[in-house]
């Protein structure tokens, strides 16, 4: 038996990185899963090779139609929905002081108000399918600072204090709310080279895991399916009395820094 047998998730920028190994962890263990994303060739390849048990979505999470239509095909393809990983983020680099308006409120609309719009269209339909879980990916920024990613830190910042409202507002429910914050993986995010078939990307992620060895007291890079697993954890029954909590997954980078 897999810990999500008989589960109905719903998992944004499901196409490649965290959200790819989630939704295959989540197939592994018995859920039926909904891939949402904008990479509509990446994510369609992906569905049809995880089988009947995975469809894909075209979802642009900061269109409240676009979330209205996702979580009505989870529940026409499967029955219901009873669990939610708001998963697609973006991240930009400048100096706070150097970022234009346009370039703030494009990662506010994907990172912030896309897990709103998420928490808001599938919050009360778990409820009503008699409770579930909902995953939101906030970040290592979203606990501590990090120069050139300000617009990128208020966004997971506010995941959390949307995490917390939610876990509370929705407990009475059945539906528990928590959030991952990732540090450093080896995603596209963080390792564009996964992007470009001509270049070794095996190289790159021994590159990062050269620079993070100076950073993390573990001494290298996370992997994707490392952030899937506490994903999985906080949407199966062995987390049941655990809501409204941040769970950090960073290699111990946010305990300190060793000065010798």
């Amino acid at each position: 038996m897999g810990k999500l047998d008989g589960r109905v998730v719903l998992i944004t920028g499901a196409a490649r990185g965290q959200g790819e190994q989630e939704a295959r962890l989540f197939v592994e263990e018995g859920a039926e899963v909904v891939l949402g994303d904008v990479l509509d060739d990446q994510g369609e390849a992906l569905a049809k090779e995880l089988g009947p048990r995975a469809r894909y979505v075209h979802l642009d999470v900061r269109s409240e139609d676009d979330w209205a239509a996702a979580v009505a095909a989870a529940e026409e393809a499967y029955g219901r929905i009873d669990g939610l990983v708001n998963n697609a983020g973006i991240l930009r680099f400048n100096a706070l002081v150097d970022t234009p308006l346009d370039e703030f409120m494009q990662v506010v609309q994907v990172n912030q108000v896309g897990c709103f719009l998420g928490i808001r269209a599938a919050g009360p339909r778990i409820a009503e399918a008699g409770g579930g879980t909902v995953v939101n990916t906030a970040s290592y920024t979203g606990l501590t600072g990090m120069a050139a990613v300000g617009a990128y830190a208020a966004t997971k910042h506010a995941v959390l204090g949307l995490t917390r409202v939610a876990a509370l507002e929705l407990a009475d429910r059945g539906v528990r709310v928590n959030a991952v914050c990732p540090g450093a993986i080896d995603t596209a995010m963080s390792n564009p080279a996964l992007l470009d078939p001509s270049v070794d990307a095996e190289r790159g992620s021994r590159a990062l895991d050269a620079f993070y060895r100076k950073l993390v007291p573990l001494g290298r890079i996370g992997r994707p399916e490392e952030v899937a697993r506490l994903v999985l954890f906080l949407s199966c029954d062995d987390s049941s009395y655990i809501t409204g909590q941040p769970f950090v997954i960073d290699g111990g980078w946010l305990a300190g820094v060793a000065v010798l």
